[in-house]
């Protein structure tokens, strides 16, 4: 199927670009009241996801157009535990973020990016990556078709993990930890 976007590599130069999807990923809900840009970043918390993009361990893809305007994100990096993000699960596993432009959603962008980042993490060596959902956000199903798994709740936020490596046959969860 022929798109009119096509994906590449992040950089650091993406990093507005980027603090934008993370802006439009955390407050995802059409019609609902949203802090203003700079006072939500400005939470060290949802910060964390962007601050310094770019350092070791930072992976991530940007959908544009065919005129190279950015229109999607998505990106992965590790967290430690004294500094966990919302879908943490321990320090060896990144965290995904990823977001759609509004006027491009629906279209199949979240999910190709979702498909090329797994497909990164994967070939970098890690072993599961991990996110954080609202129950009620309906990017939790794209989640679900691409191998997540809810793993814990936080009041209507699930953190879901995907295991990238195959396991054998009878492994029990326990081994794969």
């Amino acid at each position: 199927m022929l798109h009119d976007w096509k994906i590449r590599r992040a950089t650091r130069a993406d990093a507005d670009f980027m603090k934008l999807m993370l802006y439009e990923a955390a407050f995802w809900r059409a019609g609902a009241r949203r802090p203003p840009f700079h006072s939500a970043l400005a939470d060290t918390k949802l910060a964390r996801y962007i601050k310094e993009w770019g350092r070791a361990g930072d992976s991530g893809l940007i959908a544009v157009k065919a005129d190279a305007e950015p229109i999607g994100a998505t990106w992965y990096r590790l967290f430690a535990a004294d500094e966990p993000g919302y879908g943490f699960i321990d320090a060896t596993i990144p965290e995904i973020t990823l977001a759609v432009a509004p006027a491009y959603r629906s279209r199949g962008i979240g999910s190709d990016l979702l498909s090329a980042l797994l497909e990164q993490a994967r070939r970098a060596g890690f072993e599961a990556v991990s996110l954080s959902v609202d129950e009620n956000n309906p990017a939790r199903r794209l989640y679900e078709r691409h191998g997540f798994e809810r793993v814990a709740r936080n009041g209507t936020a699930w953190t879901m993990r995907a295991d990238l490596i195959p396991h054998q046959q009878g492994q029990s969860q326990e081994c794969r930890k």
